[in-house]
């Protein structure tokens, strides 16, 4: 019996993501892939002091404590933010989904950095966006250009990760910030700023969100305790400018009513302790010595193979391949020697703007495991660079 399903089913992919990581689970597979934190950096979930009515349904919004926080947070670096613009989420992806549901209908256009999140591209085109891309810099997106594409293809939203970009682990310098909301102004196109990776931080730098600039464009603004608590709870958020958020309060409503209670209710507690700053300072250490001991690997080992530069935070280097390789191909000669990575192709809104690429995470492997595996990794791609060139 054949089942009429709707047109966004044809726009469905599987996550390459999460197929990598059912591979990359069993033993003595060292995985750069992945976006994960450490495991043995992660605190402990003690829910016993959680008070009893977080069993209980609760308010869509979130629990009042939990955004009061955020909403602080977000006015001390910046943002126009009151505690009734802040919605919590199911993980910040939900808030991605959110944004999909509020802007885009089939043939929509939207503008994002080339390469940009994976997972939110995957997100868009469920719901029928047509991608228009902005090529990073080093400094970030070109302002000229974007403002020649919201000319030119008047997109309902630009959606950009300033902060430790992933894929690139690009930084957009205070001018660039300051450049991009001028325009964004300027032409009052909507801002959707993801930034889950901001206070994963190793080298100073300017990280004040491109929304705290903007005096007249709509915006949205996401984030994540994901990367710096533990991702199993699956708590995120957002705020946004007051006209956009009674919407995006009613399509979370229609998804789930409200995120974990017990969750939102630790993380509170979690936040509001001398334990988070500790937490943050030792996670840091940590990923800085991990980033470190990465950056020394490809120093010794991807000479030739690779363009990349040190990342100032986050969770990724990015890879530039000097020569032409089938970046999905190579994966699956890696797989065999037990070493994965995320191809690049995959982070490009738009075929003719891709150049082979690879995205390596540094903060889940240990740092004997990223020597190793690094080293595995130059043979494997030099030996494709080979059989190219071939």
């Amino acid at each position: 019996m054949t089942h009429r399903l709707s047109r966004r089913t044809e726009r469905l992919t599987s996550s390459l993501i999460r197929d990598i990581l059912q591979i990359t689970q069993r033993p003595g597979v060292i995985s750069f892939a992945g976006g994960l934190p450490a495991e043995e950096l992660m605190p402990e979930l003690d829910f016993g002091a959680c008070a009893a009515d977080s069993r209980q349904y609760g308010p869509s919004e979130g629990e009042p404590a939990l955004r009061e926080l955020i909403a602080r947070g977000l006015s001390g670096l910046g943002l126009r933010c009151q505690v009734e613009q802040v919605l919590v989420t199911t993980g910040s992806q939900q808030g991605i989904d959110l944004v999909g549901k509020l802007f885009i209908d089939e043939g929509t256009p939207v503008l994002l950095e080339s390469p940009t999140y994976l997972a939110a591209l995957q997100c868009f085109r469920v719901y029928g966006a047509e991608f228009h891309g902005l090529p990073l810099q080093a400094e970030g997106i070109d302002p000229d250009a974007l403002k020649t594409a919201i000319v030119r293809h008047r997109p309902a939203f630009v959606y950009l990760i300033p902060s430790f970009q992933n894929p690139s682990g690009c930084c957009y310098t205070d001018g660039a910030r300051r450049a991009v909301a001028a325009v964004l102004d300027e032409t009052g196109t909507p801002l959707v700023e993801d930034d889950p990776y901001r206070d994963l931080v190793y080298t100073s730098c300017d990280r004040t969100p491109v929304c705290a600039y903007l005096e007249r464009a709509p915006w949205i603004y996401l984030g994540s305790f994901s990367k710096i608590t533990a991702p199993g709870l699956r708590v995120g958020y957002l705020a946004s400018s007051p006209a956009l958020f009674p919407w995006l309060v009613r399509l979370k409503q229609s998804s789930d009513l409200h995120t974990g209670r017990t969750g939102q209710a630790w993380l509170t507690r979690f936040l509001a302790s001398s334990d988070f700053g500790k937490h943050m300072a030792h996670m840091n250490g940590v990923y800085a010595d991990r980033r470190d001991t990465m950056q020394a690997a490809l120093d010794r080992h991807f000479n030739g193979l690779a363009e990349w530069s040190a990342p100032a935070g986050g969770l990724f280097f990015w890879l530039r391949l000097v020569e032409n390789i089938d970046t999905l191909a190579a994966l699956k000669v890696a797989l065999n020697h037990d070493v994965a990575f995320m191809p690049g192709e995959l982070f490009f809104p738009v075929a003719e703007q891709r150049y082979p690429a690879l995205r390596l995470n540094f903060s889940h492997a240990t740092p004997d495991k990223i020597e190793r595996g690094i080293a595995l990794l130059s043979k494997v791609l030099g030996e494709c660079a080979a059989t190219a060139i071939d």
